[in-house]
């Protein structure tokens, strides 16, 4: 059947595969053909709405279909785990010996339980250790066939309308809450809403009223959020409002608890699923609402292997399924926004902060006649220790983890370079070591310089292990909290950082992208931005846009509940426009600017791209090769005019992890048109045999075109 899994023999292997079609007939001979070893269920591993919008992710993003599936079903699955997880039950027999029920009289626990079982039909081991006995008692009447164990398959579907009985009470919403909540509620069938709210202006109590409709309806919902350190505050604020089973699943997760959490999904029982990029793929049995908040931020785009976009993927999922998908976000894409304009996407906009909070003002501070301590003005460190001495938090923004970016000899220029990538090895202190932030290569701090022998070394800039230092050094009273990939990777660090910011006492929050996304911290009343201009001057044409949404969401952070808060922007370049616009007007109005230049230069979302990268251990090979995929490309455009080819170019990080690195752009203004040449682009590039160490990949609509 399809959809279903087989166990098949594969070369001198056996592997697990699903059966996408079946066929009566075949072009190979039956010695060509091998039989499948085992079915190992007779019902689709999938929906079959699901099942279709996997056929089309390998069809748009031009990836091979059995990797596609590979990526949508948890690794347990396809090592051969049984579909529904299989329990022991303990339940009471049948026809009881009456002599056994009899002598119970004198053993009472063991009649207590003999008739807690009885009375409940089935019970886990769990249960019986919940209701105060022992499974030791449980083998005794096993023992005197008063009880048997059995084996049943875990989760049975449950009316979720039943389970829905409200927690806490929903907040009072305002009237563009209402109104939004209000439009989403008013059909079931598909539709996009792009739900366009400022910092702080409630997002999920739309989200979580609009889930109550949902849920009374018997229909599960599915969050999607950018960051695994964003899943815990969901988790309890979703929990503390609805009474159904909530599950989580993200990579931070075991293959186990993954597994579970998706067999839950599946059966029904778990009424919402929380989740980051790859939860778009978890199999609901009643479907009825998709919700994907900071819809705007890159981590939904996976980078390697299946280069899926989880929105984009969200969206055609919610066609399939005939369901509402609400995009969410204080700073849209803008591709969203573009959909929203021309009327494809339902626009609904949250203009205020919910309760009394208000709007934090932006300052743009000019540092470039300033003396800076460790990249921080006189100026702010004089607002810093202001908003401590009130009581309050201070958050400090920097996108640069490590000590500093680069260590320098002052004799003669020697700086610290990754071998494997046209890149400088970032010096970190804890522990003290070189790292490449591209490759993860570390090398030792050196002693001396590799080329003169002298002492006289230095690091240059700050990262955020410096200015920690430097701020401990600073404000000696005040807790310094960093918050970066490096200070979160145990499974429960990033939380124990958020429970303590969350306690209230005064300190200073200092961090990378981790703090921009989407985190409720309410004694937050300064948040500082010190470098601003890394976006102003980026290679990619989405430099600019990354950039304001970084700004908007990080100072999003200050002033969220009754303080009132305030935000610099330490610049170099405070005549920029750019900035400026950002600073003076809306974020909508800044991003309809942008959306200006990129018709004029025809850009996205006004044309669709396709990137091809090749990489090899050998420039002139991977060069060559990618000189002989440009002609393969050129061949097809006799039939596919308005298909636009730049390159093949060097990428902008040339070489990286020993593998240098070129890259042909494919641009058209018609996206079916695009698709169909890469479909032929594709097979064609199947056929051409390339060099020994050199390997290429397609990703289409890129994000990262460094």
């Amino acid at each position: 059947m399809v959809g279903t899994r087989v166990r098949v023999p594969f070369g001198r292997r056996e592997v697990i595969a699903v059966v996408i079609q079946g066929t009566a007939e075949s072009a190979l001979t039956d010695k060509q053909l091998k039989p499948a070893l085992e079915y190992l269920e007779t019902e689709p591993v999938l929906p079959d709405t699901l099942f279709r919008a996997l056929i089309w992710a390998s069809e748009y993003y031009q990836h091979p279909v059995g990797d596609v599936f590979a990526t949508a079903i948890p690794k347990l699955l396809r090592s051969g785990a049984p579909t529904l997880e299989i329990r022991e039950v303990w339940r009471a027999t049948v026809a009881p010996d009456p002599d056994q029920l009899t002598a119970l009289r004198r053993a009472p626990k063991q009649q207590q339980l003999h008739a807690f079982i009885e009375s409940n039909g089935q019970v886990s081991a769990a249960q019986i250790k919940q209701a105060g006995y022992s499974l030791s008692l449980a083998r005794q009447l096993e023992h005197k066939q008063l009880v048997e164990r059995a084996e049943i398959t875990a989760v049975d579907s449950v009316s979720l309308a039943q389970t829905n009985k409200p927690g806490s009470a929903p907040l009072r919403l305002n009237s563009s809450q209402q109104d939004a909540v209000d439009v989403i509620n008013a059909s079931s069938e598909f539709h996009c809403y792009l739900l366009d709210g400022v910092t702080g202006s409630g997002k999920t109590e739309v989200y979580m009223q609009a889930m109550a409709k949902v849920l009374d309806a018997g229909a599960q919902c599915l969050l999607l959020v950018p960051e695994i350190g964003l899943t815990p505050q969901n988790l309890s604020r979703f929990e503390s409002r609805f009474s159904c089973p909530i599950v989580t699943l993200h990579s931070g997760m075991t293959d186990r608890e993954r597994l579970r959490a998706w067999r839950i999904a599946r059966s029904g029982e778990a009424g919402i699923v929380i989740g980051t990029r790859s939860a778009i793929f978890t199999p609901l049995a009643s479907p009825g609402l998709i919700v994907i908040d900071e819809e705007h931020d890159s981590s939904f785009k996976q980078q390697d292997g299946l280069r899926y976009s989880a929105r984009d993927f969200g969206i055609k999922r919610a066609q399939l399924e005939s369901m509402p998908i609400v995009l969410g976000s204080a700073t849209p894409s803008l591709e969203s926004l573009n959909n929203a304009i021309a009327g494809r996407f339902t626009h609904l906009k949250l203009t205020a902060r919910a309760g009394n909070a208000s709007k934090p003002r932006l300052i743009l501070s000019d540092i470039s006649a300033s003396q800076l301590d460790e990249g921080i003005s006189q100026e702010l460190l004089i607002k810093i220790d202001k908003h401590l001495q009130q009581g309050n938090q201070v958050l400090l923004f920097i996108n640069r983890r490590g000590f500093a970016p680069v260590l320098q000899c002052l004799q003669c220029g020697w700086a610290s370079e990754c071998t494997n990538c046209n890149a400088r090895l970032t010096v970190h202190a804890k522990p003290p070591v070189l790292r490449c932030h591209h490759c993860e290569a570390r090398a030792p701090i050196p002693r001396a310089c590799p080329d003169c022998q002298s002492r006289n070394l230095a690091t240059l800039g700050a990262g955020t292990q410096k200015l920690e230092a430097f701020l401990k050094a600073r404000f000696t009273k005040t807790p310094v909290l960093r918050i970066d990939r490096d200070s979160t990777r145990g499974k429960r660090a990033f939380q124990a950082l958020f429970d303590r910011i969350n306690q209230g006492e005064s300190c200073l929050l200092l961090g990378t992208q981790m703090l921009a996304k989407g985190h409720h911290f309410p004694d937050v009343t300064l948040v500082a931005v010190l470098d601003a201009d890394i976006g102003l001057f980026s290679p990619d044409f989405r430099g600019q846009e990354h950039m304001a949404q970084t700004i908007v969401q990080t100072a999003g952070r200050a002033g969220r509940a009754e303080k009132p808060g305030e935000v610099i922007i330490q610049t170099r370049h405070s005549q920029h426009p750019a900035l400026v616009n950002l600073v003076n007007a809306s974020y909508e109005d800044y991003a309809r600017d942008l959306l200006k230049e990129r018709a004029q230069s025809k850009m996205p979302p006004f044309a669709h791209l396709a990137l091809l990268r090749i990489e090899s251990t050998f420039p002139d090979r991977g060069f060559n090769f990618a000189r002989d995929c440009l002609t393969q490309a050129n061949a097809l455009q006799t039939d596919f005019a308005a298909i636009e080819l730049i390159g093949p170019l060097p990428a902008p990080l040339e070489k990286k992890a020993g593998r240098h690195r070129f890259q042909l752009y494919i641009k058209c203004g018609s996206r079916p048109i695009l698709l169909r040449y890469l479909q032929q682009f594709t097979q064609a590039l199947e056929r051409v045999k390339s060099p020994a160490q050199t390997r290429w990949s397609l990703d289409v609509d890129p994000l990262d075109l460094i």
